[in-house]
């Protein structure tokens, strides 16, 4: 195996810490200080199908932002299926999936001056079919990188659980990042949780604010959360990012100054009042349409054709959805937002957080 390209374990306290971000962020500081960047997610979770293979669906932003020019498989090689623990449990086969890390690694490690392996959960997530986080970490001879959740006494408490899990398997840890910090407490938490950590024996390598716009959904995915089907518009419009939801109850009156850019509102489609207000709303001013972010029509309720075609006219695209207002409303107060390939404001922001935020020459002096 490899063991002559610098690389960095990017750990978390628990699932959507922050790891991607990290990572994301991380590519293209180091790209630019070392060039040619490999990655690799040994073991994902969450993927996709990509032409019959399973692929993790990280390892595809990755990929489609940077273009790695590594094979997907190589830098998603273990996909856990439904089925996996199970059959894993029924069979065993650790020897193989070490084998298919550790070649993957060589493949993603090809050529490359740095490579970054991204984790999966916490330190101990994986530890059913004898690949821990921590366990992949020491396969992989790789020093590591926490990403937690701002605050100090819980985050602190977990990154010494997940420490415990490192040290057994002989991999150092080599910093800490505080992630989605409140600008009002930036310097107070960054300040206990740097003093905390160091007794802890660990660095506090990086401090990320919190972005209002990586907490923003885009249309597309709200689409997908409440499994809706557009009606007006299509899956390019779904790039539109959600600032803020409102449920139209009222009178089209009164719910008018509410069609502001970045508002997404959810109403029944035989409200054909409130539909008919964001038509006129969408005309242009001063050479400008106002454009929300769209609408959901709950309980399948829907226009009929010609308002239809007048939303699609005005660029307002509407989302049909079987569930009603409530239901709606709360799938998407509920949601996990991710970044997804293409939304380029937000890799953007994630890059200018990274670079800004984290000492990343102090980080490359503890692996190199």
């Amino acid at each position: 195996m490899n063991t002559v390209t610098p690389r960095i374990f990017v750990a978390a306290t628990q699932q959507d810490d922050g790891k991607t971000t990290t990572s994301l962020g991380l590519f293209a500081a180091l790209g630019k200080r070392l060039g040619r960047i490999g990655y690799i997610k040994p073991v994902g979770q969450r993927f996709i199908d990509v032409e019959g293979k399973l692929i993790d669906e990280d390892t595809v932003l990755i990929d489609e932002t940077y273009r790695v020019h590594t094979p997907l498989e190589a830098m998603s090689p273990i996909a856990v299926e439904p089925d996996f623990t199970r059959r894993y449990i029924e069979k065993g086969g650790s020897e193989a999936l070490i084998t298919r890390i550790r070649n993957s690694f060589d493949r993603a490690a090809w050529e490359k001056e740095f490579a970054i392996i991204e984790g999966t959960g916490h330190a101990g997530v994986g530890s059913v079919f004898d690949l821990s986080n921590a366990r992949v970490a020491s396969l992989l001879q790789s020093k590591v990188l926490i990403v937690t959740k701002a605050g100090i006494g819980k985050p602190i408490d977990e990154i010494a659980l997940n420490k415990a899990l490192f040290d057994k398997e002989g991999v150092e840890v080599v910093g800490v990042i505080l992630n989605k910090v409140l600008p009002e407490k930036f310097d107070y938490i960054a300040d206990f949780a740097r003093r905390g950590l160091r007794r802890l024996g660990i660095d506090l390598i990086g401090v990320l604010p919190v972005d209002p716009v990586l907490s923003k959904p885009t249309l597309q995915q709200v689409c997908d959360q409440i499994s809706g089907r557009y009606i007006s518009g299509n899956r390019d419009w779904g790039q539109r990012h959600v600032a803020r939801v409102i449920i139209g109850a009222m009178s089209s009156a009164n719910l008018a100054p509410q069609f502001r850019p970045g508002t997404l509102i959810i109403t029944p489609g035989d409200r054909e009042d409130i539909l008919r207000a964001a038509i006129a709303a969408h005309a242009p001013h001063e050479g400008r349409p106002l454009h929300v972010s769209g609408f959901i029509l709950s309980a399948d309720h829907l226009p009929n054709d010609r308002l239809t075609r007048q939303l699609s006219e005005a660029g307002i695209p509407i989302i049909a959805s079987e569930l009603d207002s409530y239901t709606v409303a709360s799938r998407i107060h509920s949601m996990t937002v991710k970044t997804v390939p293409g939304d380029r404001q937000k890799i953007e922001a994630i890059q200018n957080l990274i670079e800004k935020h984290v000492e990343i020459d102090r980080l490359l002096k503890k692996i190199t």
